[in-house]
Formats: C-alpha cells, structure tokens, sequence
C-alpha cells in the first residue's frame, strides 16, 4: 500500500497537507522545513517545484517561486537535496509542478528518480487529462506514483466522475475558480464539498485554496477528508532565517491544528 494510500486509511477526517516551494525562503531551507512540519503533526507535504509561469499560483506562491528560482533551486538541485529524505520524512511527499520544466527534464527519467528517491506522487495542473490517458498516465503508473488531478466548483458531474477514476492517492477540490490565496466565502465551497460528498466519489477529497488557519481548516474538513493550505505558510516563512524558521513552522501549524 502507498504512504498516501496507507495515511488515509488510518486517517478519514482532518487530514493536513501543507504546500512548501522548495528552496524557498533560502535554497537548503527544503528539508529542515519538511521536518519541521512533519514534528508538528502535519499529514502530508506538498513540495512545490518553482516554475517561472506558474498559472494556479496566487502571488505569494508566485514570488516564493521567483526567489527559489533567484536561489538556484531546479529539479536537479531538488533531487540532489532528496537524496536521502527518506532517512527522515515518514510522511507522503507529493510534488507539485508545471509540465514545461519537467519535460525538459524528461518525463519518464524524472518519474524514475522521483519514484526513486520515495516521492509518492505528484500534481501537475497543467498536465491535460488526454495526455494523461494516452501518454504520461503509464509511465506515472509504471514507476509507482500516484497522480492527483484538480476539480473546482465549475467542473462538471461527469468530469469529476472522470477525474476521479484517473487519480490516485486523493483528489484534490480547488475551492474556487480563483488562483491560491485568494479569500474565499466557505458557506459557498460548503455546498461544492457536500456536492462532491454526495457523488461517492473513489478517492478522498483534500481541499485547496484559501484555507489558512484553525476555522477555514475546520469548515473545509466538514465535508471532506481534509485541507491543503499554502499561502498562509508560506507567508509565514517570510522573511525567516535558519534560527528561526523552527519556531514559524511550529507556530504556523499550531494556529490549524
């Protein structure tokens, strides 16, 4: 069974998957952060590989990218600093990033060594589900990997159903159709969650966007397995320094949890 696969089946309710950019807020800060947040009882750990042309990135996350980028953080840089993660993070690890780069990489030789290094799965939202079905899906699946595709509120019923039986791990419902960090009304993405509550759907259903402390955590849990903040943490680490970035994280998770 899969660490992601294995974390819901202990854990149904209040799941908290925590999105960093790696090399962000300096470029070796990526691993001691990770622990940090595994310390303080996060679930899961969303590792966002910085991407000049971030579409679904709201500003914060984008300038954290811009600065990682500064820093000399690239996927090659990121697997080097991985290398040996798993002597420490228990946890699920996803990683979370856009094609362009990944392609350059090449696909089938990043899946390999993410797969390798025990990553658990990823999230590309640019990745289109044709693609998905006719070319990338397999070499996902041969190495392992889970894949988590977005829904939002405007995703139709069928689609989601579709969406739904290509991922694996969780799904991952966008609260609005806005880019992250934006404020959200959560009496209207209560009644999108209990919408996807009523579809049965196969996979558990982490929620995204917007949520960014103890009562958003809560109403987002309410009807679904749980939440993914990244934002709010990583405005949290602004301006942060080795000694101190500890003390954020701890502080920062004890204001959800």
């Amino acid at each position: 069974m899969s660490r992601i696969k294995e974390l819901f089946a202990k854990k149904k309710n209040n799941v908290l998957n925590v999105y960093c950019t790696a090399g962000y807020p300096h470029l070796n800060d990526t691993l001691s952060i990770m622990k940090a947040l595994q310390d303080n009882g996060v679930d899961l750990v969303e590792l966002g590989m910085p991407y000049s042309d971030p579409l679904a990135d709201g500003p914060v996350i984008q300038a954290s990218g811009s600065k990682a980028l500064e820093n000399g953080m690239t996927i090659e840089v990121l697997f080097e600093q991985l290398k040996n993660f798993r002597k420490e993070i228990n946890l699920p690890v996803i990683l979370m990033g856009y094609m362009n780069p990944v392609l350059q990489y090449g696909f089938e030789k990043f899946c390999a060594t993410a797969a390798e290094l025990g990553i658990d799965g990823l999230i590309l939202p640019d990745l289109p589900e044709f693609e998905f079905e006719t070319e990338y899906g397999a070499i996902i699946k041969k190495h392992g990997l889970d894949f988590i595709f977005l829904v939002t509120p405007e995703t139709s019923e069928e689609r989601i159903k579709k969406l739904d039986a290509l991922s694996s791990g969780f799904l991952y419902a966008v609260s609005s159709s806005a880019t992250t960090g934006k404020d959200k009304d959560f009496t209207a993405v209560e009644k999108y969650l209990q919408r996807l509550q009523s579809m049965e759907l196969e996979n558990p259903v982490l929620v995204g966007f917007g949520i960014k402390d103890k009562a958003t955590f809560g109403s987002a849990c309410k009807f679904s397995n749980g939440a993914i903040i990244g934002t709010a943490f990583i405005k949290a680490l602004e301006n942060s320094d080795a000694g101190s970035l500890q003390t954020r994280v701890k502080t920062f998770v004890q204001t959800v949890l």
